[in-house]
């Protein structure tokens, strides 16, 4: 409990450090973000170690507002603190160990607040996207820089994908509540404190989702190999990443059918004389 409290009162130091004012631990509402990682993203596009780092530094301070509309009436929330979170054992779609940015932000438990503040708990307020300036962009085939070869991002040479990695980082400008971000993972993790068991239980459901939603692109992906040999599976397994269910659940009833085409189930048929013993049990297949 104490050093909860510690942790409580330094967060608390920190943020009225950006506050013109001395808040209370009462006045303000504190929650996490993950801000951006290094895994290639929905662009194409990936932040390289040292540009987390640096992203890192320059958040703390930036307002959040609402699909990176720059309007003063829009700033709902200002980041205090922020931290790269090191995964190891995962690997990214470039090889490397897996890294985040994790930020906490907070904002002013007001009236005119407490819907956002609701929305957030509630799941709705969830999604982020970052504005931010890079000096150099890299092609991961080649290495040139800003697009000065032929390798487009998006298609695969030598079987890998080709993407840019954003290099340098000049500017961190704001981040922003967004329907969908570039960035698959990047979003509001909980709300700062104790879990409750509401939030529990969302993380449960969110879980099961994510569980559903692999083995129905998994499922997508073994009926497109059987239905189309000429098509490449490690490419159709990587735009299936991308797909949400409608998507997915019309491909699967595309490729069902045309599998089943290709496919037909075979017909047992009883032979005639089965009431042979010595053939009782035999099939004509």
């Amino acid at each position: 409990m104490e050093e909860q409290r510690g942790m409580a009162a330094a967060d608390l130091a920190c943020i009225n450090a950006l506050a013109k004012a001395e808040l209370t631990a009462e006045q303000v509402y504190v929650f996490e973000l993950r801000l951006c990682d290094n895994e290639v993203d929905r662009d194409f596009e990936r932040f390289d170690n040292e540009a987390l780092e640096r992203l890192g530094e320059l958040f703390v301070g930036k307002s959040g507002i609402f699909d990176h509309q720059w309007s003063a009436r829009g700033q709902t929330a200002r980041i205090f603190r922020t931290e790269v979170v090191r995964e190891p054992a995962v690997r990214t779609q470039a090889g490397d160990g897996y890294r985040w940015l994790k930020g906490w932000a907070y904002l002013l438990r007001t009236e005119e607040n407490a819907g956002l503040i609701a929305e957030i708990e509630g799941g709705i307020k969830k999604e982020v996207s970052v504005g931010c300036s890079a000096g150099r962009s890299v092609c991961s085939v080649c290495g040139a820089e800003d697009g000065d070869c032929g390798h487009v991002p998006g298609q695969t040479y030598d079987g890998g994908v080709c993407f840019r990695e954003l290099k340098d980082i000049r500017d961190a400008y704001e981040w922003s509540f967004v329907a969908v971000p570039a960035q698959r993972a990047a979003g509001v993790l909980k709300r700062f404190g104790q879990e409750r068991e509401g939030d529990r239980t969302l993380r449960k459901e969110a879980e099961l989702g994510r569980k559903y939603l692999q083995a129905l692109r998994r499922e997508v992906v073994r009926l497109a190999m059987l239905a189309d040999d000429g098509l490449d599976g490690g490419v159709f397994a990587r735009a299936a990443e991308r797909m949400e269910e409608p998507e997915l659940l019309e491909l699967r009833r595309a490729y069902e059918a045309r599998a089943a085409k290709r496919f037909p189930a075979p017909v047992q048929l009883r032979r005639r004389d089965a009431g042979k013993a010595e053939d009782a049990e035999a099939f004509l297949v």
